[in-house]
This record gives C-alpha cells, sequence and structure tokens, in this order.
C-alpha cells in the first residue's frame, strides 16, 4: 500500500481479522462481498496477499488451508477478470521439495506439505483461466509489519526477553525484504509484465546464520538460539531443506534491486528502532 500510494496510484487495502485504519474489511470467503467491492472499486490491479501461512496448521487442516490459499484467491480472481482486472498473486517456494534448489521458474514443482500443495494448485488454476496474471513465488519475507508476525520478529523478541529459540541449521534459502518485494510487484503491474516471477533477496542463507545476523543487526545476544536439524524439531509439516529461488529473470527484467540481508535488516532497523510490534498471539506464526 506505501509503495502504490507513493507512486500516485489510488489504493483500497483490506483486512479480515486483524483492523488496520482505512482499510475496508473483507472475508475471500464471502463471494458476495468480494464482488460488491470489487464491482464498487473497479480495480485496475488487485494483489492477493491473503493466505494461511502457518504451514504446521496447514497440515492439521487441510480443507481449511485449501479454502484460505486456493478457493478464496481464485473467487477474487475471477471476479477481477470479469471487469478486466490483472491480478497478482504470491506464491512460495514451499511448492518445490527442497532437494535440488535454489530453483528457476522454469523447474517442476513437487511440494512436499499442504501448504505447497495449496499454493501450486493456486497457481495452476490462474495460469488456466487468466490472461492477464503474475505470479509471484518468494520465501522468509522479513521487515516492519503492523503484525510483527515475521521470523526477524520472532528472533529478535526472543532475544530481547532472553527466551531461547531454536532454529533450522539444515533450511537453506534466499531472505526477502519486504519492501524490496513490495517494489518488485509493483513495477510488475505497472509495466503489465505478466507471468511467472521468483522474487527474493540475493543472499542464501540456513535460518540459524539468519537469526544470529538479525541479532548482529540489532546489538542483541544471539547466544540464546538454539541451532537445530530440521528432523529434530518435530514440525508437523515437512519442509524443504535447499528452497532456495533464483532470481536472475526478476533482475534481468526489472529496475528494482533485490538486495541481501545485512542491508534489508538496517533499513529495518532504521524504521523500527526498539518497536518489536505486538506480542504474536498464539498459532499465527508464518513460514513464510
Amino acid at each position: 500500500m506505501k509503495v502504490l500510494e507513493a507512486g500516485g496510484h489510488q489504493t483500497t487495502g483490506t483486512y479480515r481479522s486483524f483492523p488496520i485504519k482505512g482499510y475496508v474489511h473483507l472475508d475471500l470467503n464471502d463471494s458476495g462481498a468480494v464482488q460488491a467491492l470489487v464491482e464498487r472499486v473497479r480495480p485496475d490491479w488487485i494483489f492477493c496477499t491473503a493466505g494461511m501461512t502457518n504451514a504446521d496448521a496447514c497440515e492439521e487442516q487441510p480443507a481449511v488451508a485449501r479454502r484460505e490459499i486456493v478457493d478464496g484467491p481464485i473467487g477474487l480472481a475471477r471476479i477481477g477478470r470479469k471487469l478486466g482486472a490483472g491480478f497478482l498473486f504470491y506464491s512460495s517456494s514451499y511448492v518445490f521439495d527442497g532437494n535440488a534448489g535454489p530453483y528457476v521458474e522454469e523447474d517442476s514443482p513437487s511440494p512436499i506439505n499442504v501448504y505447497g500443495q495449496c499454493k501450486y494448485e493456486a497457481e495452476q488454476i490462474l495460469q488456466s483461466e487468466l490472461e492477464q496474471w503474475v505470479i509471484v513465488r518468494t520465501v522468509v519475507v522479513y521487515g516492519p509489519e503492523i503484525q510483527g508476525k515475521n521470523f526477524a520478529y520472532q528472533v529478535l523478541r526472543a532475544a530481547r526477553d532472553s527466551r531461547t529459540s531454536s532454529v533450522s541449521v539444515d533450511q537453506v534459502s534466499n531472505t526477502t525484504y519486504n519492501r524490496d518485494l513490495a517494489l518488485a510487484s509493483v513495477e510488475l503491474a505497472e509495466r503489465n509484465l505478466y507471468g511467472l516471477y521468483h522474487l527474493a533477496g540475493s543472499d542464501n542463507m540456513d535460518r540459524y546464520s539468519f537469526g544470529k545476523r538479525i541479532c548482529e543487526v540489532f546489538g542483541l545476544e544471539h547466544g540464546l538460539l538454539e541451532p537445530r536439524c530440521t528432523a529434530e524439531m518435530n514440525q508437523r509439516a515437512r519442509r524443504p531443506l535447499h528452497a532456495g529461488l533464483v532470481t536472475t529473470c526478476a533482475q534481468r527484467a526489472l529496475k528494482t534491486v533485490l538486495g541481501g540481508a545485512r542491508d534489508g535488516l538496517i533499513r529495518m532497523r532504521h524504521e523500527i528502532g526498539d518497536d518489536l510490534g505486538r506480542v504474536q498471539r498464539p498459532g499465527v506464526n508464518a513460514d513464510e
């Protein structure tokens, strides 16, 4: 929203369960409300950021996950299509099995958990039904955000509160600063660059190394981070271990630079200072 407004675009933002001042309440499962809003706004582009992001919760509630990740966004896309709106959908590196990353856009998905399966299903439907579509795959998105849910906030709160935190040493991928992701997404829409793009930061690192980098940039002690192999963490959903994304295609097409972790974290600290956001509610942690 900030990037769009800075570019002079008129915007309508929505929320479902976390009220944001100036945004419109919308549940994508309420098709009548979705249709009414889209017809009233008549957008040129729809950016679909909605979705269930907790991979373990998706594994435990596959029907709910499919409704949130596939049915709701696809219903929105179909309504937008009737009015000629472009549709930008956020997918994930979790569409891959993680055995041979980092991946390019042409690599064949092979998801190993419900979250990834739902994202891939939505990708396939969008590509088959729409003409004006953009699918953005990304991974480990962090940066300033009002709910304070992402991995950086989780690490920072644990370090601030002197709590131990188990972090994977064998899940390796890019880390993606959210403002860079927003800038690149908006550029794709502004230039009508339809298609599938990998948008992610330039660094590849494991979660434990990223956690240490977070603490380092924010001047906090990283000694309470406990390095663990994924197999030891008893997570319900299987995680793709090497799920990095090759971003060469996007970087050739775009002016926006997708930077590395240190640069993104420095910018994050400059923006939020010591404000680590709300205390995370149980069950809403985000893998992505």
